[in-house]
């Protein structure tokens, strides 16, 4: 499929709905899913939102759902249905367009802005070709919503975050101008926020640390976690995170822009490769991070080379083992080693 460039669309009217009358959507209407591998999530760090069932419940069906998700052939039908209830932002994208997943990522941040008002499906048009079809995309990435099983058009190419809010607004207004005025969660009609199960107790000690600020003290708990039970793959993550979080702690704006200037002077000098990783991982630049360490790894041998390493394996727990970008670190750490 090819990608033209493209331009923004102007905002919907808020009234009367504004649809695409030529897309059929009942053709999606569910069927069992082919085999075929699930879409990837794009961009930045953190867990993928379960794409598990979008109908499922609390109290009216709205609460527990989650605010983001994979669109499938399995799943589609039930997301139209739900767009009765809420309007249900679909973001097309493809993994030949890296910016059509870094916009998903911005997209899922301000849908959870609203407060259960919107939901977001993410559509890689790789797996789910048909919904592109629907859809009529002729650039990705492509945004549309569906309020009453009706599309409504929102942009193609990119957007900024203020256009996208504006949209989001206007989306709202032809949203209630049609009766869908729910939300999801968080105190909507007729929905009950399911109570969080309880964290175990040296979880919850971390927890309490780090809303205090002491990383010291939550890493503790962490470690403690760990040394009861090993495979706890919650307290290792979090542990990561934390002694990331501690390591942060000492570098200022000012000091953050020396060390980069040390670490662009001296590649072989491991604390300035280390801690300028440290800051592109913070920063959410993964990619850069996680090859700076790579790269240094190629270049060097010994005990540095080691340290370098298990370095790289700490922050890959920081961004998550799932993340496309962490299996890519993986492969380019084989080559450096083997």
């Amino acid at each position: 499929m090819t990608t033209p460039a493209s331009r923004p669309v102007p905002p919907v009217a808020a009234s009367p709905l504004n649809l695409r009358g030529a897309v059929d959507l009942s053709a999606l209407k569910q069927r069992p899913a082919p085999a075929r591998p699930s879409a990837a999530r794009p961009p930045e760090a953190g867990p993928a939102a379960s794409a598990g069932d979008p109908a499922a419940a609390g109290d009216g069906g709205h609460a527990g759902r989650p605010l983001r998700v994979d669109v499938t052939e399995g799943n589609f039908q039930e997301l139209v249905e739900l767009s009765a209830q809420v309007p249900v932002v679909i973001a097309l994208w493809a993994s030949y367009s890296p910016g059509s997943g870094a916009l998903v990522d911005v997209l899922e941040g301000i849908v959870e802005s609203y407060d259960g008002r919107l939901v977001l499906g993410a559509a890689d048009i790789d797996v789910f070709p048909q919904l592109a079809q629907a859809f009529q995309v002729q650039a990705v990435p492509t945004a549309v919503a569906v309020v009453k099983g009706q599309p409504v058009p929102l942009f193609q190419g990119g957007a900024d975050e203020q256009q996208v809010r504006s949209l989001f607004d206007e989306l709202l207004k032809v949203a209630a101008a049609n009766g869908v005025t729910g939300r999801i969660g968080a105190g909507g009609p007729g929905s009950t926020e399911p109570e969080a199960p309880p964290l175990p107790p040296l979880h919850q000690a971390a927890f309490d640390a780090i809303e205090a600020g002491d990383y010291a003290a939550a890493a503790a708990a962490y470690r403690q976690a760990l040394n009861e039970m090993p495979a706890d793959a919650d307290a290792k993550a979090g542990l990561a995170q934390v002694e990331l979080m501690e390591r942060l702690q000492s570098i200022s704006g000012p000091e953050a822009d020396a060390l980069r200037r040390l670490a662009a002077d001296e590649p072989d000098n491991i604390d300035a490769q280390l801690g300028v990783a440290d800051l592109d991982i913070a920063g959410g630049h993964i990619e850069d991070g996680l090859g700076r360490v790579v790269a240094f790894i190629g270049r060097n041998f010994g005990p540095e080379r080691e340290t370098a390493r298990v370095r790289l394996l700490e922050l890959f727990d920081v961004v998550g083992a799932s993340d496309e970008r962490v299996a890519k670190a993986r492969q380019g750490l084989a080559r450096v080693l083997f």
